[in-house]
C-alpha cells in the first residue's frame, strides 16, 4: 500500500518509514527539516531511506494548507501516519504558539486531506503527557484526561478530540497512539538519554529533575514501530456497545480508537541512569533538581487494549535498549 508518513526525518518517523519500505510498501515522506534540533541528524536519518525506489521525499510544512491539499491529490496515499509535530514539554512553556501552528493547525490540514481523499485509516501520534494530573496508575485509555499540565499535552489532547469529530462526521477511521517516553538509536537530542550520554562522556554533570525520584515507562523505538504498524494495518472500527450514558474515552460509535504504547514496566530515573553508566563504563556527576513545570512525576502504561486488539505488547528492557543506543551513539559521533 501507499502510506503518507509525516515527520519522516524524525526519530520515530524515519524508523517507521524504513520498516514500511522493507516490507514492500510505498512511502510518501513529509518533513520540513526545521531546526528545533540538529538538522544534520535529521538528514542522516533520511539518508537511510531516501534512495529507496519506493520512497518519495517531500519538504513541506503541515500548516501550509494549500500544499498539503495538493500533496493528497497528487500522491493519493491509501493510509496516513501523522508523526510530524512540535515536540517537547519544556519548550511548550517557552513557545506555546509553535504548538498551535504544527500540532493543531497542521493536524487540521491532515484531517482535511484524509476527509477529501478517501483515506482508509489515519494513525496519529498522541502522548502519555495527556494524562497530566492523573495519579491513578497504570494510566488507562479508559480514564478521563481533562487535566493536562503542559501546552504540548493540551495540543495532543486536542488532536484526539479533532480526530473523533472527523471519525463521527465523515466516517474516517482514526487511531491515536499515546507514546510513552520513546528512546533508542537515532533518538532526539533534547531527550534525557541523549543529553545524559553526551554530558557523561564529556565529564559534565547531568541535571536530574525531581531529585531522580520519578518513574517513566521507557519504550524502545523498535517496539513503538511494531505497534504503529500493527495498528495501521487494522483500521479503527466502531464500538457498537458504546453508550453516551457511560462513555468510554478510548472508543466510540464512530470508527475511532485510542491506544497506549508503553513498556508496561516503569523504571526509576536513577535506575535508568545507572544502566547508562554501566553501558558507558563511566559514572555520572548528578545535579539534583526539583520537578520541572509541566512534567509529571510518573508514567505507567496500561496496554491491555493494544494486546487484545493487535496481539502485541512492547517488551524491550531498558538494559537492552540503552545498550543499543550507546552502541549507536559511539558509532555515530565517533566517541
Amino acid at each position: 500500500m501507499k502510506v503518507l508518513v509525516t515527520g519522516s526525518a524524525g526519530f520515530i518517523g524515519s524508523a517507521l518509514s524504513l520498516r514500511l519500505l522493507n516490507r514492500g510498501d510505498e512511502v510518501i515522506g513529509l518533513d520540513n527539516l526545521n531546526d528545533y534540533y540538529d538538522v544534520n541528524l535529521k538528514k542522516a536519518r533520511l539518508a537511510r531511506i531516501e534512495n529507496h525506489s519506493n520512497f518519495t521525499d517531500i519538504r513541506l510544512n503541515l500548516e501550509d494548507r494549500e500544499s498539503i491539499a495538493e500533496l493528497f491529490k497528487k500522491h493519493k496515499p491509501d493510509r496516513v501516519v501523522n508523526l510530524a509535530a512540535q515536540a517537547g514539554v519544556r519548550y511548550s512553556l517557552e513557545n506555546p504558539l509553535a504548538y498551535i501552528d504544527s500540532n493543531v493547525l497542521g493536524f487540521a490540514n491532515i484531517l482535511e486531506g484524509c476527509r477529501h481523499n478517501g483515506i482508509e485509516h489515519l494513525v496519529y501520534a498522541s502522548s502519555s503527557s495527556v494524562y497530566g494530573a492523573n495519579t491513578n496508575m497504570p494510566f488507562s485509555v479508559h480514564h478521563n484526561v481533562d487535566h493536562p499540565l503542559s501546552f504540548y499535552a493540551a495540543s495532543k489532547k486536542a488532536n484526539e478530540l479533532m480526530a473523533h469529530t472527523y471519525s463521527h462526521l465523515y466516517d474516517l477511521p482514526t487511531t491515536g497512539l499515546r507514546f510513552f517516553t520513546v528512546y533508542g538509536p537515532w533518538g532526539r537530542p533534547d531527550m534525557a538519554l541523549f543529553m545524559f550520554t553526551k554530558s557523561i562522556l564529556a565529564g559534565k554533570p547531568i541535571d536530574v529533575f525531581n531529585y531522580g525520584n520519578h518513574r517513566r515507562d521507557f519504550t524502545y523505538v523498535d517496539d513503538i514501530v511494531e505497534g504503529v504498524i500493527r495498528v495501521l494495518d487494522q483500521a479503527a472500527p466502531p464500538n457498537p456497545e458504546w453508550s453516551g450514558d457511560a462513555s468510554d474515552p478510548a472508543t466510540s460509535l464512530a470508527p475511532y480508537r485510542i491506544y497506549n504504547i508503553g513498556n508496561n514496566s516503569p523504571v526509576e530515573l536513577l535506575r535508568y541512569i545507572e544502566v547508562l553508566e554501566e553501558c558507558l563504563g563511566k559514572k555520572a556527576e548528578k545535579n539534583l533538581l526539583p520537578l520541572q513545570p509541566g512534567d509529571v512525576p510518573d508514567t505507567y502504561a496500561d496496554v491491555t487494549d493494544l494486546i487484545n486488539d493487535t496481539g502485541y505488547k512492547p517488551n524491550t528492557s531498558v538494559e537492552e535498549g540503552i545498550a543499543h543506543f550507546v552502541e549507536w551513539y559511539r558509532d555515530y559521533y565517533k566517541v
